[in-house]
């Protein structure tokens, strides 16, 4: 990578992470699952697709059963979650596949193919595009929604110093590779903006992560689709646990092979790059666009809620393998804990506003901001 300067560190991860030819996810799509570099929900088996399904399957029929409607889901990589939602879907009610758009928002031609393959036999309900914004010219009730895809949008690194937050960059090293260069004072607005809740008094060499990015990412989404809800599943914190100055080294990460390290410029284009999700942000971004928060909690608790008339159906003859695939899912020890969903709904009035509970959680505590 040729540099004229030190680079805004979330410019050096998009282009480690999303380069065309030679990002990590520009790759031959098997980063995921027991033999990849890290695991996920879906790679646990099709019991996550199908509770997903179910979840859209009630909101389909809230919504009064739109004929067409649409799902975007985002970061779909190699197809497995569309496959075991489409297919789940299929066999709880024929008539929501039948009228259902799945558009997939793909812009790395090597993921695109591996996700038409996969789909192949769901040809006729796919819809594959380059960006969301093309989704636009005829929006439809429905629901944009990832799962681990927060974590992987771009984000800037910052330290605290007694004049206030530096941005961490990224220069040339000596010995020809990557090295941090913490700059002098903010300048730019954006990330300002972003870090003036977070207040002062952090200790000297806190470092952090900031993502501005997340109204810009949601804005096309929410204009492919004319009401509905947007769904985000990841690992994270509401702002204050996020801050808390005892995580003074923020959570950075890079993944290779199923093992986690911190040093995200030792081999760019051959690891994953992640930092958790701050959900206040993620919710605050989606409020400013005009969207209303409805639930935040655990991701046991959301899969068993969802899953309450699944688990019931199954009493007297209970399937051994799936239920083992709920339980690495729900248990708190597992996957449950560590991960959260956030749901948001958009131009549609008849959803509950988050809870008080929920709203404590979340850490949005003016009513005022659009619940």
């Amino acid at each position: 990578m040729a540099m004229e300067g030190p680079l805004d560190f979330s410019a050096f991860m998009a282009t480690a992470l999303y380069h065309p030819a030679l990002g990590y996810y520009a790759r031959e799509p098997r980063q995921v699952g027991r033999r990849g570099d890290f695991f996920t929900s879906v790679s646990v088996g099709p019991v996550f697709g199908a509770l997903l399904a179910r979840r859209f399957r009630a909101w389909w029929q809230a919504a009064g059963s739109p004929q067409p409607w649409r799902l975007i889901e985002c970061g779909a990589h190699d197809g497995t979650l569309a496959a075991d939602i489409l297919a789940a879907l299929g066999q709880l009610d024929p008539a929501a596949l039948a009228a259902l758009e799945y558009a997939i928002p793909e812009p790395l031609p090597r993921l695109q193919a591996a996700q038409r393959e996969k789909l192949q036999p769901y040809a006729e309900h796919v819809r594959f595009l380059t960006r969301p914004a093309e989704l636009a010219a005829r929006p439809l009730p429905g629901i944009a929604f990832g799962n681990e895809l927060l974590d992987s949008l771009p984000f800037e690194v910052v330290e605290w110093q007694a004049d206030g937050w530096h941005p961490c960059r990224v220069g040339c090293g000596p010995d020809g590779g990557f090295s941090w260069e913490t700059q002098a004072p903010l300048d730019t607005p954006a990330l300002a903006a972003a870090l003036a809740p977070l207040g002062s008094g952090f200790p000297i060499g806190y470092r952090s992560e900031v993502r501005t990015g997340y109204g810009g990412f949601f804005a096309p989404l929410l204009a492919g689709l004319s009401s509905g809800m947007l769904l985000w599943f990841d690992y994270g914190h509401a702002r204050p646990d996020y801050y808390h100055p005892s995580r003074h080294q923020g959570t950075l990460q890079t993944f290779s092979k199923h093992r986690a390290a911190a040093d995200p410029l030792l081999d760019p284009g051959a690891i994953d790059i992640t930092a958790d999700v701050d959900f206040t942000a993620v919710a605050e971004a989606a409020i400013a666009l005009g969207c209303r928060p409805l639930r935040f909690c655990s991701q046991g608790t959301w899969l068993t809620g969802v899953g309450r008339e699944w688990l019931l159906a199954m009493e007297g003859q209970p399937d051994a393998g799936l239920l083992r695939q709920f339980q690495t899912l729900t248990h708190p020890a597992q996957l449950g804990a560590r991960f959260h969903v956030l749901e948001l709904a958009w131009n549609d009035p008849a959803p509950a506003p988050l809870t008080a509970a929920d709203r404590h959680r979340l850490a949005l505590s003016a009513p005022s901001q659009g619940t």
